[in-house]
């Protein structure tokens, strides 16, 4: 007598569900290692800004005593940098998702500043990185809140 050999049923949803399983947990994991990418170009990015601010402090100085300082209100321009719009403009990243604020401190001669990378439209998490002239970066998911 011929016996067939074949799956159950049972066998068969058992391979489903144990798929569907490793599915809802590999899936997250590969979303978050897909937008640690795209920030990597905006940090990348940020990288090049914060030397041109260095390069920037470095040439002007505090400004003459007693004159104007070339830390206003105003931030540096991107062309006062030496930059243009092309020079941060990525796959994810344009120029518009950058801003920063420059102070120089005059009594200790040292240009601090502040880089916001603020979120594309194609990236979920974090809202933003902060970059200082120290090199220390933060996330809106470190401190869960706003600058």
């Amino acid at each position: 007598m011929l016996t067939k050999k074949a799956f159950t049923i049972v066998e068969l949803m058992l391979v489903i569900l144990v798929t569907a399983i490793l599915a809802a947990v590999v899936i997250p994991i590969m979303r978050a290692r897909v937008d640690a990418a795209k920030w990597t170009e905006g940090r990348a990015m940020a990288g090049t800004l914060a030397s041109s601010l260095r390069v920037y402090g470095a040439e002007h100085g505090p400004g003459p005593a007693g004159g104007p300082s070339p830390y206003g209100a105003d931030k540096p321009l991107l062309s006062e940098l030496g930059l243009t719009a092309i020079d941060l403009q990525g796959a994810y990243f344009n120029d518009a998702l950058y801003t920063w604020v420059t102070v120089y401190d005059v009594i200790n001669n040292v240009l601090t500043f502040t880089i916001i990378i603020n979120r594309p439209p194609e990236v979920s998490t974090p809202e933003w990185w902060t970059l200082t002239e120290l090199g220390t970066w933060a996330n809106s998911d470190m401190d869960g809140g706003g600058l």
